[in-house]
């Protein structure tokens, strides 16, 4: 079995429920996708960064409890770690607040051993971040000379529209790495003001990656690949927190590709069942993690997963 390695940021997240704080976990996108595959027993890793302090601890820590391997995460001093507050409507869905505080040298560790078969997943202001850029782009292009698979997380924040045009060609660079890239209709609204997926797909993605992945919040997932489009019905639950949703998905249809073995290779070769089965998984992931007002799969939820 392949491992998984995510790069992304690392936040501690403060949820609010009518103006009173219910949940405090750490999270993040890619983040929260990595511990719900160390939950699922996937060989997992992550590169990020952390404060030298007690939030910062609280994270290592969580990595590791979850069978995150947490070498490849900078703990700086000279900052602290960063917090996010989320503040659930009467959807359940989040506002965000963002407090940061960085020292001038970032991201300084030394990157995993990559592997053909390894999947790698990226995504968010993190991957597109000029300040971090060389590095990033640096990792992301080993990555794809090891002959990796590149999951490419869109997740473009409404608080960087005014940034579009200077990080478009970070973005464009992102794309072109990726093997598979996934984006909801927020990101494509913030970057584009579109919303139409085959048109995203046609106009915006498919000449940089073959297989795009289209989510709309509770509404239809949309399949993009070479001559097949298919779409797949969201499963209706009882919605206890978004905040998830997405980079559950995301672990999910990991989790299907690392169960599957699913090599660069053999990526172009998949059918159209077999894509069925892994973006289930997705589904299956999200429609649970909207059930819990924590960040990820429960732990208990993950053991029976796997035995089914």
């Amino acid at each position: 079995m392949g491992k998984v390695i995510g790069i992304g940021e690392t936040v501690f997240d403060i949820l609010f429920k009518n103006d009173t704080p219910v949940k405090a976990v750490p999270g993040g996108s890619v983040y929260n996708c990595i511990i719900s595959l160390g939950r699922c027993g996937v060989p997992a890793e992550f590169i990020s960064e952390v404060g030298d302090d007690r939030i910062g601890n609280i994270i290592l820590e969580h990595l590791r409890d979850n069978n995150v391997d947490s070498s490849a995460v900078c703990c700086f001093s000279g900052g602290k770690s960063p917090l996010a507050l989320a503040f659930l409507n009467e959807n359940n869905d989040a506002e965000y607040l963002f407090y940061k505080d960085y020292p001038n040298n970032r991201l300084e560790v030394e990157f995993p051993v990559i592997k053909e078969g390894d999947i790698v997943v990226y995504g968010s202001y993190f991957v597109l971040n000029p300040v971090l850029r060389n590095k990033t782009k640096a990792f992301l292009e080993y990555a794809h000379e090891q002959g990796a698979v590149l999951f490419y997380d869109i997740n473009f924040r409404k608080n960087h529209v005014n940034e579009r045009i200077k990080l478009a060609e970070a973005l464009i660079e992102n794309l072109e790495l990726a093997d598979i890239v996934r984006g909801s209709a927020d990101d494509f609204r913030y970057l584009y003001e579109m919303d139409d997926a085959a048109k995203i797909y046609n106009q915006k993605i498919k000449f940089y990656c073959p297989n795009f992945i289209f989510t709309n919040g509770g509404g239809n997932v949309q399949f993009f690949t070479r001559g097949v489009n298919a779409e797949y019905p969201v499963k209706q639950v009882n919605v206890v927190s978004t905040v998830g949703a997405g980079d559950n998905f995301n672990a999910g249809v990991l989790y299907g590709l690392v169960k599957e073995e699913v090599t660069r290779e053999r990526l172009a070769q998949l059918t159209a069942a077999e894509w069925d089965g892994i973006i289930s998984k997705g589904l299956d992931f999200s429609a649970h993690a909207c059930t819990l007002i924590e960040n990820y799969v429960d732990k208990e939820w993950a053991k029976d997963y796997i035995k089914g």
